[in-house]
């Protein structure tokens, strides 16, 4: 069967595979090297100027690049982590790293030109091997949640390992233990003519890899349009009939990262309806939007419900706040909108579109202050950001009533959903 999903993300250069392994190795004493040599950080970065409408006017003659960065540190089992860079003509700018396709920046212009990197995230590979939280990563082999760990699949059952047991949780969690997000992917450079540049980023899932049946090769496209859409778009097939749901992990935070909590920032999601799930976080019923907390039919500023959301008892197991799926309108594999995201101060604004039936809304509850942010002597506070993840329904393998996650032999999966940054 097939699915579909791109994610396209604005113009931004795009840090080349093959140069970059070329880089690598001609760097003196890259292979001895016992600590990876941090790439520089931006914090800020600043363009006076605007037009009122169109691309800022120091934008317009901007060339589309790709740079290597460097060294980006060490995975939890020692594997060297780089980063590269996709800067688009539009102004939006990318810094990406193969450890998990992690975006780690994502600087993005305000009404004034100016741009901030409004994605949270750190500045090495080690504190993300520390933080976790997904941050702004590759999801896989099966994004969100499935029961206990166990599906069956054409009669047999499968265990992927649990990552997350705090009863009554006791599910395994975006892949298991060792999910797509701790692997270096292969990646290369991706030019479309003079105006598009991007990464194309690889892994090989093999056979039994986190207990799912099947060897999987997915291949994952960066690109950057010169009019600030960052597309992503993934493809993938296997040898043995298997399930699939991949998904990308930013938090998103459009008044620019470490800046405080985005409860004033406004969100509107295109769902009519939003999935009920039990004390384990399971799905239970689709239930409707209207009239309860859960309603961003129209833009809202995402803390304006905070009252009915902490008065509701059944909400509890997610800290009273947003861990939820939302049934987009429309059917799997159709184009959609799935949802808008504006900050009133600077202008900022996201629109995210996507192939997929649904998107999961985590609203950074759990981040309370002591992390750190990339930004020096910042810390990333509760609601810090949003995760808006576009995907299939959790625990779909164990769901014949939800939109099928089974790949077969022979059959290629498809998605794509796009990030579509401007300003106003």
């Amino acid at each position: 069967m097939k699915k579909i999903m791109t994610v396209c993300l604005s113009a931004v250069a795009i840090a080349a595979g093959a140069y970059a392994e070329k880089a690598v190795e001609s760097a003196p004493g890259a292979k001895e090297s016992k600590e990876p040599v941090q790439a520089p950080v931006r914090e800020n970065v600043r363009r006076p100027g605007r037009r009122k409408s169109g691309m800022p006017q120091q934008f317009r003659q901007r060339a589309a690049s790709h740079k290597f960065l460097g060294y980006f540190g060490r995975t939890a089992d020692g594997k060297v982590a780089k980063i590269y860079r996709i800067e688009g003509r539009g102004g939006l700018i990318l810094d990406v790293t193969d450890y998990g396709g992690r975006v780690v920046r994502c600087y993005a212009p305000d009404k004034h030109g100016n741009l901030a990197d409004v994605t949270l995230g750190w500045n090495t590979a080690e504190e993300y091997n520390k933080n976790g939280f997904s941050m702004g990563t590759l999801i896989g082999r099966f994004g969100n949640r499935i029961k206990d760990g166990k599906f069956k699949l054409d009669g047999k059952e499968y265990s992927v390992p649990i990552n997350e047991n705090k009863p009554p949780r006791h599910n395994a969690l975006h892949g298991g233990t060792a999910g797509w997000d701790t692997a270096i992917w292969a990646v290369k450079p991706l030019r479309e003519g003079p105006a598009v540049r991007g990464l194309e980023l690889m892994h090989v899932s093999k056979d039994g890899d986190m207990g799912f049946p099947g060897t999987v090769t997915c291949k994952v496209k960066y690109r950057v349009m010169p009019n600030n859409v960052w597309s992503v778009e993934y493809e993938a097939t296997t040898d043995k009939p298997t399930v699939i749901n991949l998904t990308h992990h930013s938090y998103w935070n459009l008044a620019g990262e470490a800046s405080g909590n985005v409860l004033k920032q406004q969100l509107q999601i295109f769902a009519d309806s939003y999935t009920d799930v039990d004390d384990g976080l399971i799905p239970v019923k689709d239930l409707p939007v209207k009239g309860t907390g859960f309603d961003f039919t129209a833009l809202r500023e995402i803390g304006s419900m905070a009252d009915w959301m902490a008065k509701n008892d059944h909400l509890k197991p997610m800290d009273n706040w947003y861990d939820h799926n939302f049934v987009l309108r429309g059917k799997a594999g159709e184009w959609k909108q799935a949802a808008i995201m504006k900050d009133p101060l600077s202008g900022r604004k996201l629109e995210i579109w996507t192939t997929e039936p649904c998107m999961q809304i985590y609203g950074a509850q759990n981040m309370d202050g002591t992390m750190d942010a990339k930004a020096a002597g910042k810390k990333l506070v509760q609601f810090a950001g949003i995760a808006l993840e576009t995907q299939h329904y959790p625990d779909s393998p164990n769901r014949p009533d939800f939109p099928s996650t089974v790949l077969r032999p022979g059959e290629t999966y498809r998605s794509r959903t796009e990030y579509r940054f401007t300003a106003e």
